[in-house]
């Protein structure tokens, strides 16, 4: 059993960020959860008071709120902010061993448990030094750590393959809703360009009238309730639902819902929680914090629309009408007054399969990043626990033995 303060030593190197011949800076917005790779950094230009250097292959690790699980290894010589607590590995320890334990459950635990404060809790090097761990000869830290180093990599590709086609999602929504699909020439309207053909109208005109539930006939219903925390930002997507009798669903649990609708979630619009309900959800019930959008077109089968109300141009006008300092809002009528544009329904449906597909590609590597990243926190915890033995593996090393220069 090896302390912590055995595998490392916290450089406490601070300067000046306009004395430090420093190029770059590192602060704890720069740092993702749970990633081994440094994925942006600053400038120290942008910042004033004392920080500390850094070297390349140093571990950055985010001393505040320490359950964030924010730990790197430096890709280059730096500054960073002193929320940032920097180890240097030993000559006997490979950094991205090293790297890997701080990911470990373990040391997350015994990092929280050391913390101060309560608005903003913050673990020390002198709470961290006394965490104890087996740890196996230099040889085979560097086989655990390449493996788990590959991994990394890995779901790195997965960030960036993600990345880029939500990149081609805007470039392509753009152009669609600029351009369109027949080539015609465009014309200016109160919303911006837009082909010769098309519409400007309420949105309200690509809608149907929907309904609340009946507390009095339909409150013994087993429901599925859909609030706006069900709804990812992220994917676009219903991803979770709680179940009730209706009659004992939160008083906003009033809007029912259908396969093909669009709900739009009309507290903070700019957040754009947005979705389309799918079968899982169809005939259950969400909150009346949504706009549920039905879509006229049987073609389009509210595919469209969900894409039509992601526009920025949409989000933007919206911006402009909501109220409410802490909660600011928009109405439904506000929603489905604001005006959009409108080409014949051929053309919706072929835009709304061409945004579908690529979606689906984000989906495809979506899922393939959160299977990886399982994958990673399985191996963590078995190969720092020795429940996998690398010892008779046979493993390139050669990306751990040196320090990273990516």
């Amino acid at each position: 059993m090896k302390a912590f303060s055995d595998l490392c030593v916290c450089i406490q190197d601070q300067c000046s960020p306009a004395t430090s011949g420093a190029s770059f800076y590192v602060g704890l917005e720069h740092i993702g959860s749970g990633t081994f790779f440094l994925r942006r950094h600053g400038s120290p230009a942008d910042v004033q008071s004392a920080k500390t250097r850094f070297r390349k292959g140093d571990i950055l690790y985010g001393k505040l709120r320490p359950y964030l699980d924010k730990a790197v290894i430096a890709p280059f010589d730096g500054i960073c902010s002193t929320d940032i607590l920097v180890f240097r590995a030993k000559s006997d320890v490979c950094p991205t061993y090293l790297l890997a334990l701080i990911h470990a459950a373990e040391f997350r635990t015994h990092a929280d448990q050391t913390t101060n404060g309560v608005n903003h809790p913050r673990t020390s090097w002198h709470g961290l030094a006394g965490f104890g761990w087996e740890v196996p000869p230099k040889r085979k830290q560097e086989k655990i750590a390449a493996i788990l180093w590959k991994i990394q990599r890995a779901i790195e590709v997965e960030e960036k393959l993600i990345a880029t086609t939500r990149e081609l999602k805007q470039a392509a929504m753009r152009q669609l809703f600029t351009h369109g699909l027949r080539g015609e020439p465009q014309k200016k309207t109160e919303i911006g360009l837009m082909p010769q053909s098309w519409a400007v109208l309420p949105l309200s005109h690509l809608t149907s009238e929907t309904e609340t539930v009946d507390l009095a006939r339909e409150g013994a219903r087993s429901i599925l309730y859909v609030d706006v925390s069900s709804v990812s930002r992220h994917l676009l997507q219903i991803t979770s639902a709680q179940q009730y009798l209706l009659a004992d669903a939160p008083g906003r649990a009033r809007k029912k819902i259908l396969e093909g609708d669009v709900i739009f979630a009309t507290v903070r619009p700019t957040l754009l929680r947005v979705a389309r309900v799918e079968q899982k959800h169809h005939d259950q019930v969400c909150s009346t914090a949504f706009c549920v959008l039905r879509d006229k077109n049987p073609n389009t089968k509210g595919h469209f629309l969900l894409y039509l109300v992601q526009r920025p141009q949409f989000v933007n006008q919206l911006a402009q009408i909501e109220t409410g300092a802490s909660y600011p809002a928009v109405t439904d009528r506000q929603v489905k007054s604001q005006l959009v544009p409108v080409p014949h329904d051929d053309e919706q449906r072929d835009i709304a399969n061409i945004l579908k597909a690529i979606d689906q590609k984000i989906s495809f590597h979506e899922r393939k990043r959160a299977t990886l990243q399982d994958l990673f926190q399985t191996l963590l915890h078995q190969l720092m626990t020795a429940t996998i033995r690398v010892d008779k593996l046979d493993i390139d090393t050669s990306e751990v033995a040196t320090t990273p220069t990516e």
